[in-house]
């Protein structure tokens, strides 16, 4: 079964199971919470500039990139260096395909509290999802609960929110309870298709660094493949730089993008998607990437962009 039938099969059972709850999808609920925060109110993974040199010919560059991907998961392909964010850049990335009408939906925390998050309770979710154990809606949440409970690497703070009211308390945690902050998300720009692709991506304006005080700290949410919205925060203690991006695929797609670069890989694991795509190791260079739409970024109110 495709990624694509494993999520609508997803929105199914999480539509059944919510049959009683909110009809509001994601987007709007984060459209509530983006008006929350910027009134100050309480809202897959993972030096050093020159880490190894790019040849100025930008066909050369994504050749490169391409021949890398050859034998892994093109889902992976959405990470890159500094060297990478200027004018005229072109390389091959994935961004995944973005339907809310069939995206997983929060539950009310409640609700979501109630139903028990634990890979030991796995056989118990798959019956109450009416998912055979050896489906790949099974192996994914298996996969999830997994990675939810995975001790922390050094300097790492990570939580998997059930609901949009424990994502608040988790950034509200690591921000501080006074503090105010507002989300980045990826967005398409005008008609683009939904079809999940491999394809080339130029860098058309140039990129914009976002200043943020009173402290480097950032989180980031990530969704989970899982029959309702789960999303894995996480903050980490060392220097991130965060990015907006104006990018043009080759089908015609635009976006405006949101990109962090983790300047600190020291601590990552050595099987890390990233440093096979870039072709280096732990703590050897920083490492980039882009942000899916349906993911977010939250750092301070107080910001600003780099000019």
């Amino acid at each position: 079964m495709t990624a694509g039938s494993t999520k609508s099969t997803f929105s199914k059972s999480s539509k059944k199971m919510a049959s009683g709850f909110s009809s509001r999808n994601l987007l709007q609920l984060l459209l509530i919470v983006m008006c929350a925060c910027t009134c100050g109110a309480r809202y897959v993974h993972q030096g050093m500039y020159d880490h190894h040199d790019h040849d100025d010919d930008t066909s050369s560059s994504s050749l490169s990139h391409m021949n890398r991907m050859d034998d892994m998961d093109s889902s992976s392909m959405v990470f890159f260096t500094l060297n990478d964010l200027k004018i005229g850049r072109t390389m091959p990335f994935y961004f995944r395909e973005r339907d809310p009408s069939i995206s997983p939906q929060f539950f009310p925390k409640e609700d979501a509290n109630s139903i028990p998050f634990s890979s030991k309770q796995l056989p118990y979710l798959l019956q109450l999802f009416s998912f055979q154990p050896e489906s790949s809606q099974a192996k994914a949440m298996e996969h999830t609960l997994n990675q939810c409970e995975t001790r922390p690497i050094k300097g790492e703070t990570k939580f998997c929110a059930n609901s949009l009211e424990s994502m608040l308390d988790f950034a509200h945690k690591i921000f501080g309870l006074d503090s105010a902050f507002k989300i980045l998300t990826t967005t398409h720009l005008g008609k683009y298709s939904r079809t999940s692709i491999l394809q080339n991506y130029t860098v058309i304006e140039a990129p914009r660094e976002i200043i943020y005080a009173p402290r480097n700290v950032v989180v980031a949410c990530h969704t989970m493949p899982y029959p309702y919205a789960i999303f894995y925060c996480h903050s980490l203690e060392s220097e991130n730089k965060v990015f907006k991006v104006k990018l043009a695929g080759q089908n015609g797609d635009r976006l405006s993008a949101v990109a962090i670069c983790h300047m600190d890989t020291s601590q990552w694991n050595h099987h890390h998607a990233s440093f096979h795509v870039l072709g280096i190791e732990p703590g050897s260079s920083h490492v980039c990437h882009f942000f899916p739409a349906e993911n977010l970024v939250f750092v301070p109110t107080v910001s600003t962009y780099l000019d």
